[in-house]
């Protein structure tokens, strides 16, 4: 557990249960961002009890209903944006810029649900197609499948929740929310806004627990579907541990990023520095692997490493800072230890490498292969590979020779190669002339092989949490 307080008191709930207080402290300084009380047994019980029960009404709300508590939700959170971006910063480490832009990006997708909302999910279809159904015509509409249980990472711990939250109040599901226990300040703010906003309480769980008591959460019933971000290791073990239930996977990467022969080199690595570095590299999309037409490498080499060398790497609330600690000592420390290996098995250091107190320099890496676990893996860190192709058919050899598959990014003016990319390429989106680290809220958002499953973005989430069903009508005979 991440911080518990001395002098527990028995829990109110029952005899055998304690009092157990949740220490939040910021990855910058360690101090004390907050803190809270981790639900009991009997709480957690009642609390998805509630879920359940509340299932009853919010699936009967109407459109305008939940339109309007999601728009009242968007504006709450924007009246709060100043609050909640010092909240993001403290607990998670993140730039205050970020953090601001997280908070805007959250207001988006509450937007965006209340959009969906607005459009409808009906469906009308003919179905005279032969003569024995002459007459007949069809109506298809989406209904909720039950409330959810909704398991959010650390990184974009306000975002990430609403892209759970947003779907499942515009579908009228009640949420189960179990937020990192390193940031779950943003996730508490976010239940507070939603509940203000005038979704019922008991219809929204908060429970920050530790990820060893989840288990139980992951194969109640009551809870028939479960929307999940986090890590490939865990997220696939949980799926299995639900076989009957709606599973959406949200998973990690490594994504890549091609900078072909016919590309701008300042704009490519001006991009490729932010979608490497922000946030700590600490981003499921964050570039990993960039790979240059031998042509160009040299030049784009040069202009990436002069853009590092400029980031500044410091306190998270400074306005000045790009690069923030990452989310732990030991995090960091992992890190600097694939650093080294890579370097052991012939990798070459062009900038950074070092580190100290959890936080890690912009590293940029050369001569890297795939043995290596800055290639291999999910690095997770401020840390990109740089390496040279010859042949474009062999780049994108290069992308696909991975286990994962989320978002690539391609620079280049020759439309016959982003054809030929987006038919070749296993991801769940090519991002062309930007790197894989651009999102739009909107948009449909996942990835393939062990990135995942299911899409996010409100419109595909929503499909996500509901099922169909038809209904057949016959003129009366």
């Amino acid at each position: 557990m991440d911080g518990r307080r001395s002098g527990e008191q028995p829990s109110p709930g029952g005899a055998d249960e304690t009092i157990r207080y949740l220490a939040v402290r910021g990855p910058a300084d360690r101090a004390e961002a907050g803190h809270l009380v981790v639900p009991t047994r009997l709480e957690i019980e009642k609390a998805v009890a509630n879920a359940a029960r509340s299932f009853l009404a919010t699936k009967h709300l109407a459109t305008f209903q939940r339109s309007k508590i999601l728009r009242k939700v968007a504006e709450l959170l924007a009246s709060r944006s100043g609050e909640l971006a010092i909240d993001l910063a403290r607990e998670a480490g993140k730039p205050i810029r970020s953090a601001r832009a997280e908070v805007e990006r959250s207001v988006a997708t509450f937007l965006s649900a209340a959009a969906e909302v607005d459009a409808g999910t009906w469906e009308a279809m003919p179905l005279d197609v032969n003569a024995a159904s002459a007459g007949r015509w069809g109506v298809v509409k989406r209904f909720p499948l039950g409330p959810v249980l909704a398991i959010t990472p650390f990184n974009f711990p306000l975002n990430l929740v609403a892209h759970k939250v947003a779907p499942a109040i515009a579908v009228g599901a009640p949420v189960v929310n179990k937020p990192a226990t390193k940031t779950p300040l943003s996730a508490r703010a976010l239940r507070e806004i939603v509940v203000e906003a005038g979704w019922p309480q008991e219809a929204y769980a908060f429970l920050p627990i530790p990820g060893a008591e989840t288990d139980a959460l992951v194969r109640d019933p009551r809870l028939p579907v479960i929307s999940f971000t986090g890590s490939s290791a865990v997220g696939w073990k949980l799926r299995e541990a639900a076989p009957r239930k709606r599973v959406s996977l949200e998973l990690g990467g490594n994504a890549a990023v091609i900078v072909h022969a016919d590309a701008d080199p300042v704009d490519a690595a001006a991009r490729a520095v932010g979608g490497a570095f922000g946030y700590a590299g600490q981003s499921c999309i964050s570039v990993q692997r960039i790979l240059v037409h031998r042509s160009l490498f040299h030049r784009f080499r040069d202009e990436l490493l002069e853009k590092t060398a400029h980031l500044v790497v410091g306190d998270p609330l400074e306005e000045s800072t790009d690069v923030g600690p990452m989310i732990s000592e030991a995090e960091a420390e992992r890190a600097l230890l694939w650093i080294e290996e890579a370097v052991a098995q012939g990798a070459q250091v062009l900038a950074g490498g070092h580190g100290n107190d959890g936080f890690v320099e912009p590293t940029v890496l050369t001569e890297t292969t795939r043995s290596m676990k800055v290639e291999s893996h999910e690095v997770f860190a401020p840390v990109v590979t740089l390496n040279a192709y010859d042949d474009f058919d062999e780049a994108l050899r290069r992308v696909n020779d991975s286990v994962y598959g989320l978002q690539a990014g391609l620079f280049t003016r020759d439309l016959g190669l982003v054809q030929k990319a987006f038919e070749a390429l296993e991801v769940g989106a090519l991002v062309v002339n930007d790197v894989p680290t651009w999102r739009a809220d909107r948009m449909p958002y996942g990835g393939v092989k062990d990135s995942g499953n299911g899409r996010e973005g409100p419109r595909w989430a929503m499909e996500e949490l509901t099922e169909p069903r038809l209904l057949v009508l016959r003129p009366p005979g």
